[in-house]
């Protein structure tokens, strides 16, 4: 037999260097479904256009992200994601809710304990506490001695019930047989069935608390609405109705079905058109759109009430309610509510409005989002092309080719009201360029055209004749705004000449403070 060595060998080291880590595994993206996808945009939708109802008060985007990350990771950890049906499983504010009503329902107990013996005097001791305060200063009782209960008669401490068997039971103990019939004999008479001990029995019921999924916690003042509860279908036959912010679960009596809706929205645009009166009509379009959120209508009817709602609102320049609605229309679109899937209304019209308000905003992060989620088929749509033109030159700098397109723009749609919001910003950055360029004057007639005050005021009537003094003389004026009163020198030609060499960094300040602020509420 070959004699084994009593060592393990190991081969010797040959340098220095530290051994390289093994590879790690390159974690792999992980693709979801389209049904998985599909449930994660209907969850960002259904919070967002209930989030500001009693219901989800408390309720922030954080903790949805957070449950929606936990259902996702779950059902893929137990590889059940191609499986579940996705199209009626609960979602993540469902069980937001329930959590917060099971929390509501193990507070309840909490809630109803008696305070009666707890109405005690600020800075005196209750009275029970007094034998103990009396006798804190004496010697110490010896554990031998007899307690005395509050009516004065003794009582065995519990140490000395326990050795009270005399000294016989002590030693020898009882027998099994005799501890065996005592206990049976305890519990057959334990329950005492007298009328009196009945009746004492069931007081003791008397203050059970009602069903817990009632339950409404008197710190709360928001009423709780079942999230199970399916959705309404209102009764109410009124056409104008005021808007008035749900404070408890709507009543079907004072909610409009969709046939009154529809009535409700062509009267409301009639009337718009004739008085434009825009205190009514978005407090009645406002009330519109409640009824269309209690009801949970999602049709292309619904996206054409926020789009008509947008509109006049970017009219008289409400940014606040026109972002409300942008909002809700984004969601809308991505849920295709048309036919043959498409997005049931004038997407390619808004995802341009909210081009131009990116830019006017200056929000670089929002367009730069924007710009990557477009497609190929977004950026041929008309009113995209032209707002991406527009957003191409003034990042480029080219205030030539951007007041071009502001002239081409005047009867697209709700165009013209959306760049007269930044277009003065843009004639001051320009002039700022051109008096650097213009040395040492530059004509009115030239800064007329370059800057698209050429371009006819819808509420100032100007003739044909005397356009060119109108448009003079709104120039002239816009310079003067930025304390430019001493750059004028008229040289008897008919044409005033700016003084570009007197200018100094007067416009450079001018633009300084113009994109340093932008006066905007309700920012999306």
């Amino acid at each position: 037999m070959t004699a084994q060595p009593a060592f393990t060998p190991v081969a010797a080291r040959r340098t220095l260097a530290a051994k390289d880590p093994p590879p790690t595994a390159t974690p792999k993206a992980t693709n979801f479904s389209s049904a998985v996808v599909d449930y994660v945009q209907r969850a960002f939708f259904e919070f967002n256009r209930q989030k500001d109802t009693p219901l989800f008060v408390g309720i922030t985007d954080k903790d949805i992200r957070a449950k929606l990350s936990s259902i996702v990771n779950q059902a893929t950890a137990e590889g059940i994601t191609n499986e579940r049906d996705w199209s009626s499983y609960p979602l993540p504010h469902e069980f937001v809710l329930e959590e917060r009503r099971q929390a509501a329902v193990m507070a309840a107990p909490m809630q109803n304990i008696p305070l009666a013996n707890m109405n005690l005097t600020w800075g005196q001791p209750p009275a029970t506490w007094a034998p103990e305060l009396a006798t804190s200063n004496k010697k110490r009782k010896s554990p031998d001695q007899e307690v005395a209960d509050p009516n004065g008669q003794a009582v065995t401490p519990p140490w000395k019930k326990a050795n009270t068997k005399s000294l016989a039971e002590r030693i020898t103990g009882k027998s099994k047989n005799q501890e065996k019939k005592q206990k049976h004999k305890a519990n057959a008479n334990w329950f005492d069935t007298s009328d009196a001990a009945l009746a004492a029995r069931r007081q003791r019921f008397g203050n059970v608390l009602p069903d817990p999924s009632t339950y409404v916690s008197p710190r709360d003042g928001s009423p709780t609405i079942d999230a199970n509860t399916g959705p309404i279908v209102g009764t109410c036959e009124v056409v104008e109705k005021n808007y008035f912010r749900l404070t408890a679960p709507p009543n079907p009596s004072t909610v409009r079905p969709l046939r009154i809706l529809e009535q409700a929205l062509a009267h409301i645009i009639a009337k718009w058109k004739g008085e434009h009166d825009y205190t009514w009509v978005c407090d009645q379009l406002k009330a519109l759109r409640q009824d269309i959120t209690v009801q949970r209508v999602k049709t292309p009817f619904t996206i054409k009430v926020y789009e008509t709602h947008a509109r006049i609102a970017l009219q008289v320049k409400d940014l606040g309610e026109y972002n409300q609605c942008q909002t809700q229309l984004r969601a809308l679109y991505k849920s295709k509510l048309g036919a043959n899937g498409t997005s049931g209304g004038k997407e390619d019209e808004f995802t341009a409005y909210r081009i131009l308000y990116l830019i006017y905003t200056r929000n670089r992060t929002d367009m730069s989002n924007m710009l990557a989620d477009l497609t190929t088929a977004d950026k041929q749509g008309q009113y995209v092309r032209l707002a991406l033109q527009v957003r191409a030159a003034l990042a480029s700098g080219n205030h030539h080719r951007f007041f071009q397109l502001y002239r081409s723009s005047q009867d697209k749609a709700m165009f013209p009201y959306l760049m007269d919001m930044f277009v003065d910003r843009e004639r001051v950055a320009a002039l700022a360029v051109m008096c650097r360029a213009f040395k040492p004057d530059v004509r009115s007639t030239v800064l007329v055209k370059e800057l698209a005050f050429d371009n006819p005021d819808d509420n100032t009537p100007v003739d044909e004749d005397d356009i060119s003094e109108h448009t003079q003389r709104k120039c002239l004026e816009f310079i003067q705004r930025y304390s430019g009163d001493g750059l004028f020198e008229d040289k008897g030609d008919g044409d005033i000449r700016v003084m570009t060499s007197k200018a100094g960094n007067l416009f450079e300040q001018a633009k300084q403070a113009a994109f340093g602020r932008v006066d905007i509420k309700g920012q999306i």
